[in-house]
């Protein structure tokens, strides 16, 4: 898949690459019901950002971009049926915000294609930060990630100080991990 790649629609894929806030498994079932099975992946030749604009000026979504030598852990959910991915593209934005392609992740099952979103470069910038409440969504996964990894998500710099209305914009509250 090269890095301008369109968006795909139509190929059945049974596995979706989580590396965002849907690292929460709650948040995930909430959004898509259950899923067959969860596994530890790895995305290879990728490096996360949080660099995706967000609903509230100066605060960032995360996302990945093919970067040689880079590596982003995430959750595999494997999907009840193919199609049970368009269920998750109202909440990626998908294909205005971000855009579901399929790429090869690496798992102790061998290598699989799974969806992954990848945001549209004109929704993509420098100085955002994530909001302190949506990274808590990305460590909720922290049974998926290697120590080293999840150290590296924790430190990273945040917004604490939104207000609750701000928080419900980005679809995020300080109480409830779904």
């Amino acid at each position: 898949m090269s890095k301008g790649a369109p968006c795909e629609n139509d190929i059945e894929v049974h596995y979706y690459f989580a590396y965002g806030s849907n690292m929460n498994v709650d948040r995930m079932q909430a959004r898509v019901g259950k899923t067959r099975r969860m596994l530890s992946a790895t995305l290879r030749n990728w490096r996360l950002y949080f660099d995706k604009a967000s609903r509230v000026d100066g605060v960032a979504h995360a996302n990945v971009r093919m970067e040689e030598g880079g590596l982003v852990e995430g959750v595999l959910y494997e999907l009840t049926h193919p199609a049970q991915i368009r269920d998750m593209d109202p909440f990626e934005g998908h294909p205005c915000e971000y855009c579901r392609q399929v790429a090869m992740v690496d798992t102790a099952d061998g290598p699989l294609a799974a969806w992954v979103y990848v945001a549209l470069p004109g929704k993509t910038g420098s100085g955002r930060l994530p909001a302190r409440e949506y990274l808590g969504h990305l460590l909720a996964g922290r049974d998926f990630l290697s120590h080293a990894y999840l150290e590296r998500l924790s430190t990273q710099h945040c917004i604490d100080s939104l207000e609750d209305e701000a928080l419900l914009s980005l679809g995020i509250s300080r109480t409830t991990p779904g």
